[in-house]
């Protein structure tokens, strides 16, 4: 499995940031109001971005320094987390962003100013989730990456009669 690209997590970015354009230009066909962004998003976002590097660390802090083996479900689980963590923060990313661009040029009104302060704060916060999630994915990196060195020389499907 390949470690996750830049081109990856910048089409993940562009997807997003198509996603935020799009509220606002369907916001404004029908004639409503574009949502408004709670702290609670980028408070989410920090929490879950916390959460996975904590996670990153202590995977790093056991693969890597210590050298200590874990089960291999966990360990794929973990590169799935960091892999998924980090697109989402870029998918998130791109699209606060584009809503935060949005609304830059109405930064007189109050409404569209704290639009765009919260959602340039949920940029980052998502950009830290994304990060995290790529320090997870390299703290699942076996050190020596030739797993072929631990099997044992006998074949595992030889009767043992």
């Amino acid at each position: 499995m390949r470690s996750t690209s830049w081109t990856t997590l910048l089409i993940a970015a562009i997807f997003g940031a198509l996603g935020g354009w799009l509220i606002v230009v369907i916001a404004g066909a029908l004639d409503v109001v574009p949502p408004y962004v709670p702290w609670t998003a980028p408070g989410a976002l920090a929490v879950i971005a916390a959460l996975v590097g904590a996670l990153a660390w202590s995977t790093h802090q056991r693969i890597q320094v210590r050298h200590e083996r874990i089960e291999p479900e966990r360990g794929v689980a973990f590169l799935v987390l960091g892999k998924a963590s980090a697109l989402a923060g870029a998918l998130v990313a791109g699209g606060y962003l584009s809503f935060a661009l949005l609304f830059l040029g109405r930064w007189d009104a109050e409404g569209p100013r704290e639009r765009v302060i919260r959602s340039l704060v949920a940029v980052a916060v998502a950009a830290g989730l994304c990060i995290a999630g790529l320090l997870l994915e390299r703290a699942c990196k076996v050190p020596g990456g030739d797993d072929e060195d631990d099997l044992e020389d006998e074949d595992p499907y030889e009767s043992h009669s």
